[in-house]
């Protein structure tokens, strides 16, 4: 029997019986239960009843619904979403708080960040933002928004947000002084691969790592003239 197969586990009272039936057309794992013979009077028409007591193969969504019983499908279960993480680092020539006060200002972000299109900073909220990105990859027109909310940082060390609504994302930038005049800028995102990226995920880290370290060397040129 393959290991694929998907086990069926019926429970009958008052004279409990258990019986596994094992399918090889079926990769779901569903269980049915039912806390009273009614499951005799609930399968219709008795053949099915007959099927699943003595063991004869039954094809996937043959099941009909009923008061004591759920249908059978092939999506059970909801698919578990792919988090990738992405991490770059730059040595930018200005002092740590220059390149700290430079990446504090969001709305300019859009300025050297390659697929950043927008960034609006809610006026009675300023650490909420709204995002959208714009892009043309893989062989489409990529776009996507969300609204982040930036966490308590620590000045010349730190910037961190996490998003509350649209695409998942959170990340965190890290300011280490290397001299009085330079910086290491390191930069952390984190990102739910979304559902139209699917097919193409395991070139989309290599590929938005490429991106995240042209923003950082743009940005190099850009807090020189902050």
């Amino acid at each position: 029997m393959s290991a694929a197969a998907s086990a069926f586990t019926f429970s009958l009272s008052p004279n409990p019986l258990n019986l596994t039936h094992l399918l090889q057309r079926n990769t779901s794992l569903i269980v049915f239960s039912s806390a009273s013979t009614s499951i005799g009077r609930n399968l219709k028409p008795p053949s099915l009843r007959r099927q699943l007591l003595f063991g004869v193969p039954i094809p996937h969504g043959s099941f009909k619904r009923s008061s004591s019983i759920f249908t059978p499908s092939r999506h059970f279960f909801s698919p578990v979403m792919e988090w990738q993480d992405c991490t770059v680092k730059s040595e930018i020539d200005v002092p740590v708080s220059v390149a700290y006060n430079a990446y504090s200002d969001r709305e300019s972000i859009p300025r050297w960040m390659p697929f950043i299109s927008s960034v609006k900073i809610l006026e009675d909220k300023p650490d909420l933002s709204k995002w959208s990105l714009k892009y043309k990859a893989f062989g489409r027109d990529i776009e996507f928004s969300w609204l982040a909310r930036n966490m308590q940082p620590i000045p010349n060390q730190k910037i961190h947000w996490r998003s509350l609504e649209g695409l998942p994302n959170r990340g965190a930038v890290r300011f280490f002084p290397k001299g009085p005049s330079s910086c290491i800028v390191e930069l952390t995102v984190s990102y739910e691969v979304p559902q139209l990226l699917v097919p193409f995920a395991s070139a989309l880290k290599p590929f938005l790592e490429t991106l995240l370290r042209r923003g950082l060397d743009r940005f190099a040129t850009f807090a020189k003239s902050y």
